[in-house]
Formats: C-alpha cells, sequence, structure tokens
C-alpha cells in the first residue's frame, strides 16, 4: 500500500499548540503525593511520589489535531454542547456520534466528568508526548542533532501522521483490525493512508500498545497504524529515563531499554551509572550504595548491612552473613545443615536436640531434626514407637482406639474390651439384644429347647435360661384338668386350682349342666365338679 504524502496546507501557519499545566496536579496511581506533581530536572518522573507524569491530573486544553498542528475544521458539531470533551470528526449528527460511542467500552468514551475523559487527556500526553511535537518541548537535544530533529518531523508529517475519519460504512465491509463484519450504516473509521480500510470504533487501535488511538490521530509504518510515541519508537531510541527521543549517535543502552548516556543513574541519588555496577529493585536501577542504604538488610549476628556482594542467609524475618550463620552453642555452621531455632538464637541439629527436643512417650528418647513424629491430644511418639500396647504393631496411619493412657489396635481392643456374646463368647458388632443384663446376639437369644429365635417374641425363663411360650407351657406349666393343655399364664392368664387341680377359667364348670362355676359355689363329684343345683337333684 503507498500513502500519499500529507499537502502542507493540511497544517495551521500557527504550527503546534501544546498547552499543558503539570505543577501541583494530584497524582492519579498513589496516595502519597499531598503536594501534586513536582517535576524532576530531567526524568519524566514527580519528584514527589515518583510516579510518571502522565499518571497524574496534568491539564491539557488542547486535542490532538491543534497539538500535531493540523487545521482545525468546523464540522458543524460542538463536543461539549453534546457531553463529551471530543467528537470524531466525520460526524454530523448527535445520533452519529451516540452511536459511534456506543461501539467502544463505556470507560473509554470521553464524556465530561467521567473517568473516559480523564482517560482521553493521558492518552493526549502518552500518544501524543509533547517532546515529539516540538522542538521547544524538548531538552536534551543538543544544536547539533536539532536539525535531524526537525527533518524527523517533517518526514513524519509528510508521509505518516494523519487524523482518522469517522463515518458510517457505505456498504457491508470487513474490520481491518479483528476481520469481523461492518454492516451497511455502522459507525466506523476510515484512515486516508490506509486506502479504503475501514474499522470498528473499538478496534482502531496501535498495532503496538494496542490503545485507543485517541482522537484518531495515527501514524503508518509498513501498512500498521501506530499512535505517534510507537512509530517515533520504531525509527529513534526513546531515552527511558527523560522520554525524549535520542538523536545523537551515542547512547547507554541497558535493562533492555534506551537512555542518554547522562541520564542513565541512580535511582535514589540521580549519580550516573554509566560503566558502573548498579543493582535493579523493581524495574529502578541502584548505585552499589544506595541499594546497601536503602535496602539491604542487617546481619542478625554483627549487626552489619549485607551487602550485595555478601550472601543474605533469611529465616522468618532475620538475616545473617554466611559466615555468621552458626549454632549459638558450639559455634558450627549451619549453612546448608538442619538447625533448630529457640527465642531469638539457631542452633544445629546436635544441640538443639541435647537442650531442647520433646522426648517419646514411647521409648522416651529425644526427637531428632528432622524424625517424623506422631501426635496425638498432648502426647507424642516416633513413628516405630507409636504401636499397639498388646501386639506392638506400629499403627501408622491406620485407626486406633485409646484408652486409660494405652492406645490399642482395633484388632486387640476389640479381643479385650469389646461386648461378647453371652452364648458364643463372639464379639458383638451390631444388632445385640440384652437379657438380664447380659448380651447376646440377635440370633444366638433362642428358646433353650427348641432354638427358635426369641428376638422381639414372647418368651419366659426357667432357671435364668430362656423359653419360648410354647415350649415352656410344655415343658414346665400346669395343665387344666378338664383339657389337659398348658395353663402358660402368659398376659395374664386366669385360672382356678383347688386341691391339686387346675383349670383354665374358660374350662372351670359344672360337668351336668355346663354351667360356668367361676366365682360359684361347687361341690365334687369323684373326678368330676358340679354346681349346687346339680348337686340337689343327684341327691333327690
Amino acid at each position: 500500500m503507498i500513502c500519499t504524502r500529507t499537502p502542507q496546507d493540511h497544517f495551521s501557519t500557527e504550527g503546534v499548540q501544546i498547552k499543558e499545566i503539570d505543577e501541583g496536579q494530584p497524582c492519579l496511581e498513589c496516595n502519597k503525593c499531598s503536594l501534586g506533581y513536582s517535576p524532576h530536572l530531567w526524568r519524566k518522573n514527580c519528584n514527589h511520589c515518583k510516579c510518571g507524569r502522565d499518571g497524574h491530573e496534568v491539564i491539557v486544553e488542547h486535542g490532538a489535531k491543534a497539538r500535531l498542528g493540523f487545521i482545525i475544521s468546523n464540522d458543524g458539531l460542538e463536543p461539549r454542547n453534546l457531553g463529551y470533551s471530543f467528537v470524531p470528526p466525520g460526524l454530523t449528527t448527535a445520533r452519529q456520534v451516540d452511536q459511534f460511542y456506543s461501539a467502544i467500552p463505556a470507560f473509554d468514551v470521553p464524556r465530561l466528568g467521567t473517568k473516559g475523559e480523564v482517560s482521553r487527556t493521558q492518552r493526549l500526553l502518552k500518544q501524543l508526548p509533547r517532546q515529539d511535537l516540538s522542538l521547544k518541548a524538548c531538552k536534551f537535544i543538543e544544536a547539533e542533532n536539532k536539525s535531524s530533529y526537525q527533518d524527523f518531523i517533517t518526514a513524519r508529517n509528510e508521509i505518516a501522521l494523519d487524523i482518522g475519519v469517522a463515518r458510517l460504512a457505505p456498504s457491508n465491509s470487513t474490520c481491518a483490525g479483528c476481520n469481523k463484519s461492518i454492516a451497511v450504516q455502522q459507525a466506523c473509521v476510515s484512515a486516508p493512508r490506509m486506502g479504503n480500510n475501514l474499522w470498528h470504533p473499538g478496534c482502531f487501535r496501535c498495532t503496538s500498545c494496542n490503545d485507543l488511538l485517541v482522537d484518531l490521530a495515527y501514524c503508518v509504518q509498513d501498512d500498521k497504524i501506530y499512535c505517534e510515541r510507537h512509530y517515533a519508537e520504531l525509527l529513534k531510541p526513546r531515552c527511558a529515563s527523560c522520554d525524549e527521543l535520542i538523536f545523537s549517535g551515542e547512547y547507554t543502552k541497558a535493562m533492555n531499554k534506551d537512555w542518554h548516556g547522562q541520564h542513565f543513574c541512580c535511582w535514589q541519588c540521580d549519580e550516573s551509572l554509566t560503566g558502573q555496577r548498579y543493582v535493579l529493585r523493581e524495574e529502578h536501577p541502584y548505585c552499589v550504595a544506595c541499594y546497601e542504604s536503602v535496602f539491604a538488610n542487617s546481619c542478625e549476628k554483627c549487626s552489619r548491612t549485607i551487602g550485595i556482594d555478601s550472601k543474605d542467609l533469611s529465616y522468618k524475618d532475620k538475616h545473617w552473613h554466611e559466615a555468621c550463620f552458626l549454632c549459638a552453642t558450639c559455634g558450627d555452621s549451619l549453612v546448608d545443615k538442619q538447625f533448630g531455632s529457640k527465642g531469638d538464637r539457631i542452633y544445629c541439629g546436635r544441640c538443639y536436640d541435647e537442650q531442647f527436643a520433646s522426648r517419646c512417650d514411647g521409648c522416651g528418647q529425644i526427637f531428632r531434626a528432622g524424625t517424623k513424629k506422631m501426635e496425638y491430644k498432648t502426647r507424642q511418639w516416633h513413628e516405630k514407637c507409636f504401636c499397639c500396647c498388646v501386639c506392638k504393631t506400629p499403627i501408622g496411619t491406620q485407626s486406633f482406639i485409646p484408652r486409660e493412657q494405652e492406645i490399642y489396635c482395633a484388632k486387640c481392643y476389640e479381643e479385650k474390651y469389646a461386648t461378647r456374646c453371652i452364648k458364643c463368647n463372639k464379639v458383638i458388632t451390631s444388632g445385640g439384644v440384652t437379657y438380664k443384663n447380659e448380651p447376646w446376639h440377635r440370633e444366638c437369644f433362642t428358646c433353650t429347647h427348641c432354638n427358635t429365635s426369641l428376638a422381639g417374641a414372647r418368651f419366659t425363663s426357667r432357671d435364668d435360661k430362656p423359653y419360648c411360650a410354647e415350649c415352656f407351657g410344655e415343658l414346665f406349666a400346669k395343665r387344666c384338668t378338664a383339657c389337659n393343655k398348658p395353663i402358660t399364664g402368659i398376659g395374664g392368664t386366669k385360672f382356678i386350682s383347688f386341691e391339686d387341680r387346675h383349670w383354665h377359667n374358660d374350662c372351670f364348670f359344672c360337668a351336668s349342666c355346663r354351667t360356668s362355676l367361676v366365682g360359684r359355689g361347687f361341690i365334687t363329684d369323684g373326678d368330676d365338679i358340679i354346681c349346687p343345683e346339680c348337686a340337689k337333684q343327684k341327691l333327690m
């Protein structure tokens, strides 16, 4: 793709318009800048909080067109009348503007009084840095390089720089950013230097930083669009400290960044680090002296600084020189050895064990450093000592049962303490029954005579042995003189006894007239019993 040159009449004869107010402005990135922005002599950072200049609420009075020196045309739309700080060129109605901004994230819409307005200001500072736009804003370009700077600006303006135009798509198209469709009459962006390409409003972004191109200002390089900052960095190195482009042939490369030779300095004291040793901390370089005074730890033993040339050994927020990391008792070095601590002191494994190690409740010996320990409540054992008190089998991670300060494996505890059936003498694990305070398996609690299960059934006993009702009646119960069946008495059965004979209530009736004699007088007649009326008749 061939990029046409921008005619000079597109640029204002007044040149670029850059007015920024930064001193005293609050920081947007931290809460430490109570005094507001104070410019460093040559860094792009605040003297007070050290955050970047573009991280402060810098007031920027001109938009991209004015900053870049383009002629500002009147499209008939006043942004502030519509509630925005910027309206894209090419749109002619408020409805078109709203449609355009509905296609980008809400937090990026430059609506007045919102974070979107602040974001636009920060993008103007970041993407269109004043030192890239005007020689007057540069402090560190040597006299012999000023013409090179002007040539760079002129060439950029002629072959790369332009402002995108917002429009409604004339037909169905494809976005040059995301390759997705753009429907006819959908809001989009065109870039004159990129031919007929169109972008969704949210896809018109810098190829390098992927940020939305502020006020649609862009540069073209190798058929790709960039913000001005990153376009310039494709062609010239930029000082990581002062943020100006470097036009001299000599500069410093360090930390994967470029620096003016005089600007590669300690972040703390500003002394030059060119040709000097330095230490990185949070992506900032420090001279050795500053790093040690600000960040180096003090040795717990000798109280001296642990410099960058010494190994810093640490334990529980305490630090030692390698040569000072010694046992408090015997003085042996603890480097690469097991050690223990007590209070503020450290000890080698041997000395720690002799003085402080806890002892096994099984064998009484100490727990050596690194020894596996088994603990239960307030007691502790060596792994090999944590065993069943009966069979002496190590318990390890198996289940166990404590009883009266002793530890039992499940099997031994069961053998010694588990409830056993009074009949079979085996352990009752579930579903037992109790009879006369003695435990039985349900299946073992049976009739002494017929072995029928008595669990849940009526039963009685004789000589402490259980019998079902039927067997008890057959074996031991009195028998009715009338029917010869047993009188069991279960369930409150009533019966009548006379001399050595017995009757069920229902069987106690007159042998002659069959009248019940329960509660009445009766007379014996041999083996029979008869009522008084029948007895009278027999005598007459």
